[in-house]
């Protein structure tokens, strides 16, 4: 089950279609999904979680805690608002298009993805653009 939480202001639009792509993106991962929660939060208390987690002193758009066993998939994604609306400036893309690209970026870690080597970070972004085509081939945007 994917449920969706918010500490801001912020609500998620589109819920059900969002929560069948990302359960079929796991699907197409060879996956289940579990227990997924996505959590929404400004720039300050996503750094306070990378500062005590992470022991990272900056901003991100994304955290993910990743509690999968086998191939069921069960994380928290913990998602910056702030980070999701200055990126969809500086790449010029829609603010729904870049928290759609967040929220599979996160499911993708989920299903053993890593992306801090170039390697790995590359084949990220290739299954972000793949499955935010899916979504638009989907529901037709």
């Amino acid at each position: 089950m994917i449920l969706f939480f918010s500490e801001t202001t912020f609500k998620v639009r589109q819920k059900k279609p969002i929560k069948n792509w990302l359960i079929q993106i796991a699907k197409l991962e060879n996956r289940k999904v579990g227990d997924i929660n996505i959590v929404f939060l400004n720039d300050e208390q996503l750094l306070k979680f990378n500062k005590q987690y992470l022991k990272h002193n900056m901003f991100t758009d994304i955290i993910t805690f990743d509690y999968s066993e086998g191939n069921f998939i069960h994380g928290d994604i913990f998602v910056s608002v702030d980070r999701i609306i200055e990126n969809s400036q500086n790449y010029g893309c829609g603010f729904e298009e870049e928290l759609r690209r967040v929220m599979v970026h996160g499911v993708f870690h989920l299903c053993g993805y890593k992306d801090k080597e170039y390697r790995e970070s590359k084949l990220m972004k290739q299954k972000e653009e793949d499955a935010l085509v899916l979504f638009n081939t989907i529901y037709k945007l």
